[in-house]
């Protein structure tokens, strides 16, 4: 499996790359968003709509990326900021309080429920890679290596030091000393960002200006901490239907 992802990720790396660096606008958020209706796609499966309920859940979906698009390149009317402004905060409320809540209960969610957690996941994730890469590509390349810098410190970490469980109900592969390798590969990232960014002038250097490398290490330290609570409820549809199904 690791090796099919080293490949995976090395064969996609220079079109990812290449659209993020080269294309225009347009095209970046039509790139984008395929990836996003893949998601769904892949989410109606994670809560095993019906074949009829999977068509549906994607043309929905499609028809609000298609909205968000043409919003986005101004040939609807309507104010994109606020609608990203808003996306981002249910986003933030969702991953902070809903989906903590979510796991702890262990709550069992209708289809609609689901469908509805799908694109509360999804479409944020859309207007933050649109709104990062027109901010500064450097940022969002940043941001995406921090994921990956992640998740292989947490698996080789887990993988190698790996004993007690973070949430044996929900995810028996995880553990906290995963966890800990993840924060601790995601210092030494920041540490990296911020000597290279304090080292000369980079696209970076003005985030670890003024001394505010720790604050910056801090949020990306944060941002860790919502994406184990990400991990975790990925695998939540599926650990739902697998329980009605013994029930």
């Amino acid at each position: 499996m690791l090796l099919t992802r080293v490949v995976t990720a090395v064969a996609l790396l220079p079109v990812v790359l290449g659209m993020l660096f080269l294309s225009s606008p347009a095209v970046w958020g039509l790139f984008v968003l395929a990836i996003a209706l893949v998601s769904c796609w892949e989410w109606s499966r994670m809560c095993h709509f019906t074949p009829k309920g999977q068509g549906a859940y994607l043309v929905a979906s499609g028809a609000i990326g298609a909205f968000l698009w043409l919003l986005y390149l101004r040939f609807v009317p309507g104010n994109f900021v606020a609608a990203a402004l808003t996306g981002f905060i249910i986003a933030t409320i969702f991953w902070i309080v809903g989906a903590p809540a979510w796991l702890a209960q262990k709550w069992r969610p209708s289809p609609s429920t689901c469908a509805v957690a799908g694109w509360i996941v999804v479409w944020p994730s859309w207007l933050a890679f649109v709104v990062l890469r027109d901010t500064s590509p450097w940022i969002l390349l940043a941001l995406t290596v921090l994921v990956w810098v992640a998740d292989i410190a947490a698996y080789f970490a887990g993988k190698r030091f790996g004993r007690h469980k973070l949430a044996p109900a929900v995810s028996p592969g995880k553990t906290w000393e995963g966890v800990y390798g993840a924060l601790a590969g995601v210092v030494a990232y920041g540490a990296v960002l911020a000597w290279l960014a304090n080292s000369g002038e980079t696209p970076l250097t003005t985030i670890f200006d003024d001394g505010a490398s720790v604050e910056v290490i801090l949020g990306m330290l944060a941002l860790t901490a919502v994406s184990v609570v990400g991990d975790l409820f990925e695998v939540v549809p599926a650990l739902t239907e697998a329980i009605k199904k013994l029930h």
